[in-house]
């Protein structure tokens, strides 16, 4: 069964990527195509997308997208434009508008960004009503398009081809809900994601919480690592929608995220030193010699090195890093290279380590798109031990270049990463549970341990990189997922 599938975001790579939905919307749509699925990304055109290297065509002008009870002053003009892949395919669309998408700088951070969204949830929706293609499945990603699925089992309840679209909510972070701090907010603020959706320049139209109309109105809904899913429905990690989770849970449902093995492949990775694969581990030492000489750490083929890539972040367990490491730096033969941006105190801290140890530790403070892959054929393991982890990806990209990574076991990070058992072929990285400094620092340790003996490091490295962690297993997954959307859904309307 061929399905027509439509995934609505706020990014998608490569036109617009902020993090890692970004990447998610170019490669799971790949995937599913390549399973012989018609499907299709909308996102708004922003000013920053290079409309020469990707040629976009007009699909539909003029197109009224108005705010609830058809009021006039709520009215807003858009257009939609259309890019084709080589064969002639579309692949995606864009809403165009000048004001709410062109004329600004970033994708995220707006004090009218709630209004940004729903205007990307309502202009979907007006273009499907008058466009030739329709989906059987729209796929709303995280709260920004929560709207859609909400739309579409109110206002659009009713109409002839609309109502019979069924709808999937992608939950990749549950912490982001809206532009408000769920947390903080007061019981009169409060959106229970029952009522009407406020009209664009409503005052109110910040309270509305995206994230629990996407769960409350989708005919399923998806988190992206199946410990993820089964975490959201508790307290600690329910981010205050648990209860409503737990309402839904037999439509709650988790499959983990992959990465683009075609781009991420160290036997033809052209930014490093020297081609290598799990054949092949001997030359992998030349990507170790360059990565320590790029940074100016000291040539030493025997030094431990240990990465941190990612946000300087709480959320990314960069408290219990740094709790740990003078303590690894002291005590272990190691290095420390730490990429990533974030609070302005945290980078300070890193500069200041820097200074400390000189020649042990570097602190990359910034976005480089092809670093990490330079630090993981590099390094020989990487830390995550993050609060909370929906899924992540850097464990898994830095398993596919042979860094060994020491992980805490919360979400995706528990569904990939296997403890290492010594005197096994059992494990593929080293896990800890409890959200504790010592409790890290224990699992850098049993990694070194393991590191000085050659022959088993090598053995854990090649277990790593022959992990298959290729979106093809988890595209199929989504076929059955959709499937079973679809299936819900006809018989609710039937």
């Amino acid at each position: 069964m061929k399905l027509n599938i439509l995934f609505v975001a706020s990014e998608a790579a490569p036109y617009a990527q902020v993090g890692g939905l970004g990447e998610v919307m170019r490669s799971l749509p790949t995937a599913l195509r390549k399973l012989d699925h018609d499907v299709r990304i909308f996102i708004p055109r922003y000013g920053g997308i290079d409309s020469k290297q990707f040629p976009l065509e007009l699909e539909a002008s003029n197109l009224k997208i108005i705010s609830p009870e058809r009021d006039p002053n709520g009215l807003l003009v858009c257009n939609v434009l259309k890019h084709k892949d080589e064969k002639g395919n579309i692949i995606a669309y864009f809403l165009e508008n000048m004001e709410y998408y062109e004329k600004r700088a970033n994708v995220y951070g707006y004090s009218d960004d709630t209004t940004r969204w729903l205007l990307l949830s309502r202009g979907v929706l007006e273009f499907l009503k008058q466009s030739p293609w329709k989906p059987d499945i729209i796929v709303s990603n995280d709260w920004q398009t929560g709207f859609v699925p909400n739309l579409l089992a109110t206002e659009y309840a009713s109409d002839p081809d609309l109502s019979k679209i069924a709808t999937v909510h992608s939950i990749h972070n549950l912490k982001h809900q809206g532009i408000f701090d769920q947390h903080f907010i007061s019981e009169i603020d409060y959106d229970s994601g029952q009522g009407p959706l406020p009209q664009f320049f409503d005052k109110e139209i910040w309270k509305i919480n995206g994230a629990r109309r996407g769960i409350l109105s989708a005919d399923v809904v998806n988190a992206v690592s199946p410990t993820y899913a089964k975490e959201i429905m508790t307290k600690e990690f329910g981010e205050m929608l648990d209860e409503v989770l737990r309402e839904r849970q037999s439509r709650v449902f988790g499959i983990l995220n992959g990465i683009n093995t075609t781009v991420l492949d160290p036997e033809r990775d052209e930014v490093l030193a020297k081609p290598f694969s799990s054949g092949k581990l001997r030359n992998r030492s030349a990507n170790k010699a360059a990565l320590q000489k790029r940074f100016g750490l000291h040539d030493d083929p025997d030094a431990f090195v240990v990465a941190f890539v990612g946000r300087l972040d709480n959320q990314k367990g960069i408290d219990l890093l740094q709790n740990i490491a003078g303590a690894m730096l002291q005590n272990l033969n190691s290095q420390l290279i730490v990429l990533g941006d974030g609070d302005n105190d945290d980078k300070l801290y890193f500069q200041n380590l820097q200074r400390q140890y000189p020649g042990s530790v570097v602190a990359e403070l910034r976005f480089d798109a092809n670093l990490p892959r330079q630090i993981f054929a590099g390094a020989d393991a990487v830390l995550v031990p993050s609060a909370f982890e929906p899924c992540g990806l850097v464990q898994m990209e830095a398993m596919r270049y042979g860094a060994i990574p020491i992980v805490r076991k919360v979400g995706g990070l528990a569904d990939s990463v296997a403890d290492y058992v010594p005197g096994t072929s059992v494990g593929t990285g080293f896990v800890f549970e409890k959200y504790d400094h010592l409790a890290l620092l224990i699992a850098v340790v049993r990694a070194y341990e393991t590191y000085k003996n050659k022959k088993a490091w090598a053995a854990l490295v090649k277990h790593a990189m022959e992990q298959d962690f290729s979106w093809g297993k988890s595209a199929q997954e989504y076929i059955t997922l959709f499937k079973t959307a679809v299936q819900l859904h006809t018989a609710r309307h039937a």
